[in-house]
């Protein structure tokens, strides 16, 4: 989904001010003055006086671009389409490097893998009713006022022109005090829409909405957790796979931060016959990998396991997948339950997997492949499996979340 800033990120100084230098970016992208004044959309080393209406810029840095979008200052979306390429690059980088020297390890930076513009396949955007219809859009920043977003640098095109559509979908499911969430995922049939309201769905509703689907050209579309219109299985590709995922499902922002993330894994458990993927989803990693060696696949999810499951049997050539359904926070895979394993792999959700690292840390399966969307709970996780005797390799950051604070990072650890 599209990631706004936390309600939590700090917030600029509103109060005039003279002239000051920006010292640093904060890994939320607020700019950070000497006495620490949080200012937005500004690099290091700039000279800007602070004003009500936002920073002037005095001194430019030379990393300061022309920002590609026109919505950029009252969008939420983004944070630094004002910074050169290579400046967000290098940022996202520190970024990770700052969280695993707060847990006392180094980290080698192998590379920043950009998704490029117009490739989020996966967006999440507020829907408003308002006087004269709806209104559908981002967020403003640390806000909720919706702002309207047409010829949005981050989504496909695709997702961009559905944009219509989805304000006749938003005057059914919002209201004028209250928002709907519409969560649209391009998939190879179309796009797949899931709804989020507390406003019940009639059996007007019911007959209603499934001719916008089909006006609009949706594969699927999802009102809560009621499936009201499939028209065509809004099938994902992966590896030699075609799989449906349940509504809701979690998927990688991008295919090419996708198939970054994938090469990365790959690479970490090339030569092993018998792996496991822990929090596997709905086979993003198992079923690829499925084409070399064996796969054990656990996730809390059934309906998505259920998934993964359909897709493997309907796909040629593959070994063999078992899945489990399990809550790996509760009741991790215990050392011995690791043991017949040559490799892993663990892709956790933003918490991290503090139980699950645990456990492979004190196994001796000689290979793990992490993925993780937090710097902060991979360093504390990494710490855990070298303080028990793994190294860990170069990190390939993935920046799915392009011009955003938030990004992705893949490496291996060795068993030493």
């Amino acid at each position: 989904m599209t990631e706004t800033l936390p309600p939590n990120t700090p917030q600029p100084d509103p109060a005039p001010k003279g002239e000051v230098t920006i010292e640093a970016v904060t890994h939320h992208g607020m700019g950070r003055t000497a006495d620490g004044t949080l200012v937005p959309r500004v690099l290091p080393g700039e000279v800007v006086t602070i004003a009500a209406d936002g920073p002037k810029i005095i001194t430019p840095s030379p990393e300061r671009v022309a920002p590609p979008c026109r919505h950029f200052k009252a969008c939420g979306g983004c944070a630094m389409q004002h910074a050169s390429d290579g400046f967000v690059e290098g940022w996202k980088a520190e970024i990770v490097r700052t969280a695993l020297r707060a847990q006392g390890l180094d980290g080698d930076i192998a590379g920043v893998e950009t998704s490029p513009a117009d490739s989020r396949r996966r967006a999440r955007l507020a829907g408003r009713r308002t006087k004269k219809g709806a209104l559908v859009g981002f967020h403003a920043r640390a806000s909720d006022t919706v702002i309207e977003v047409p010829g949005c640098r981050l989504m496909l095109p695709a997702l961009t022109a559905l944009i219509p559509a989805l304000e006749r979908i938003a005057a059914l499911a919002a209201s004028r005090k209250g928002e709907a969430g519409l969560t649209v995922t391009d998939s190879e049939a179309g796009p797949d829409l899931h709804i989020d309201t507390d406003k019940p769905l009639t059996e007007e509703l019911r007959l209603s909405l499934p001719e916008i689907a089909r006006e609009a050209g949706l594969a699927r579309l999802v009102w809560a957790d009621e499936i009201v219109a499939e028209l065509v299985p809004p099938v994902q590709r992966m590896g030699r796979a075609r799989v449906v995922p349940p509504p809701g499902a979690f998927l990688q922002a991008t295919a090419h931060g996708e198939a970054a993330l994938l090469k990365c894994v790959r690479d970490a458990v090339a030569g092993a016959d018998r792996i496991v993927d822990l929090f596997a989803g709905c086979g993003t990693f198992s079923l690829p990998l499925a084409e070399r060696a064996e796969i054990h696949a656990v996730e809390g999810e059934a309906a998505m396991l259920a998934a993964l499951d359909r897709g493997w049997r309907g796909a040629a050539g593959l070994k063999r997948v078992s899945t489990e359904a399990r809550d790996l926070f509760r009741r991790p895979l215990l050392p011995d339950e690791l043991k017949r394993f040559d490799a892993a792999v663990i892709d956790p959700p933003r918490a991290g997997a503090q139980a699950q690292v645990a456990a492979l840390a004190a196994s001796h399966i000689p290979v793990i492949a992490m993925v993780s969307c937090s710097p902060a709970s991979f360093a504390r996780d990494a710490k855990t499996l070298v303080e028990q005797g793994y190294d860990m390799g170069p990190i390939t950051v993935v920046d799915q979340f392009r011009w955003s604070p938030h990004l992705e990072l893949a490496t291996r650890f060795t068993r030493r």
